[in-house]
């Protein structure tokens, strides 16, 4: 009951609030603005963020007693410090450096709560990392996951679609496995990530912002290594959803915006460009130029990641050093695959469409037909 009530909860004050947002954002001219990289062709109202921040929050305030609270008091206060950091970002467009500072601070927040990865259980005859190493792999991984959720965020529906599918997967097992606050934070994201798609969807009404990605993003990180460690180190290897593979489970939660980045990174610097250097090089813009509109591209991408984590589940007996080789394998040759498929149709649809000389030629010709007088017409006596 305490479940449903959460979700329910989260999901119609997502609803309610965000037609407040979109005026609220509108009025004050925070909007997204085409040209550029901008895949939309019209002005939409950005920092719908604040809507999901707040569903979250609201179906938390009746979830989680006050044990639950006081357990998650880190999480929660590092969570709110990552929605100011986006919150401002929209408002002003921070520098890169004030951006990464800000993520630090959350991230340190996380620190002292003592949510990290301690161990690498086992993978390459390796268990527990010295604290150093622990304290900075965390911080690497949820700084890194966090902007790689950020720049997936690009088409219609795309991010809150793939934040959704992970979401409902922890809520699923953090629930099953006794781990109750957990289960509740993740449904409360299910129910203010499913609002928010009700305005994001192809056609867009409003888009999350960096108010809402940095957020959606940092939280996906948390619950991520929180799911890894509470797997491979508490639950027992006999429970029906335990996984051999914690850190290929964990990878797989963030499968399409990690790799994506990844790919993304590796292109640009074989091409001698910087690594953060802004284009139109990532996945969802490819399909794109392939003819896919915003909810396809969406839909394509969530469906490669609920394959993988069925994959993930199917294949839950073997261990990280079987599974994680097979899933950078797989992706690698599905992102080989896509680019070959894509860079085939963009090809084709070049060829297909008229030229840019031809278009106005066509044009001149219409247009000279038009203003010359018809031959069936009778000349003045």
């Amino acid at each position: 009951m305490q479940a449903i009530l959460t979700v329910l909860l989260a999901f119609f004050t997502g609803l309610l609030i965000m037609p407040f947002v979109i005026k609220l954002v509108t009025k004050n001219n925070v909007v997204d603005k085409p040209g550029g990289r901008k895949i939309h062709k019209e002005i939409i109202p950005s920092m719908g963020g604040i809507g999901i921040f707040a569903a979250i929050l609201v179906g938390l305030l009746v979830g989680l007693d006050l044990n639950h609270w006081q357990n998650l008091s880190y999480i929660l206060v590092a969570v709110t410090l990552m929605f100011l950091l986006g919150l401002q970002d929209d408002r002003v467009e921070l520098s890169a450096r004030y951006k990464l500072l800000g993520q630090l601070l959350a991230v340190s927040v996380i620190l002292i709560g003592d949510v990290r990865i301690s161990s690498f259980y086992g993978f390459l005859g390796i268990y527990e990392l010295p604290m150093g190493l622990s304290y900075f792999l965390t911080g690497f991984v949820i700084i890194g996951l966090t902007n790689a959720f950020n720049l997936i965020d690009g088409v219609d529906g795309l991010a809150g679609l793939l934040s959704l599918v992970s979401f409902l997967f922890l809520a699923i097992w953090f629930l099953a496995t006794g781990y109750l606050a957990f289960g509740l934070v993740s449904l409360a994201c299910v129910g203010g990530v499913l609002a928010f798609l009700a305005f994001n969807w192809h056609p867009a009404k409003i888009f999350m912002g960096d108010t809402g990605s940095l957020t959606l993003g940092f939280l996906l990180a948390i619950l991520s290594v929180l799911f890894v460690e509470a797997n491979g180190k508490q639950i027992s290897h006999h429970h029906y959803f335990h996984f051999n593979a914690p850190i290929t489970a964990g990878l797989a939660l963030v499968l399409v915006s990690c790799f994506d980045t990844l790919r993304v990174v590796i292109k640009r610097l074989k091409n001698g460009r910087p690594p953060m250097a802004a284009d139109k090089s990532h996945i969802h813009h490819f399909l794109m130029r392939a003819g896919l509109r915003h909810d396809q591209v969406a839909i394509v991408l969530g469906f490669v990641k609920i394959s993988f984590l069925g994959l993930m589940v199917t294949l839950s007996s073997f261990s990280d050093m079987i599974l994680l080789p097979l899933l950078l394998g797989s992706v690698t040759l599905l992102c080989l695959f896509l680019d070959a498929v894509t860079l085939r149709k963009v090809k084709q649809i070049a060829r297909e469409t008229p030229g840019v000389l031809v278009l106005e030629e066509e044009e001149g010709i219409q247009s000279e037909n038009l203003n010359s007088p018809s031959k069936l017409q009778k000349e003045p006596a």
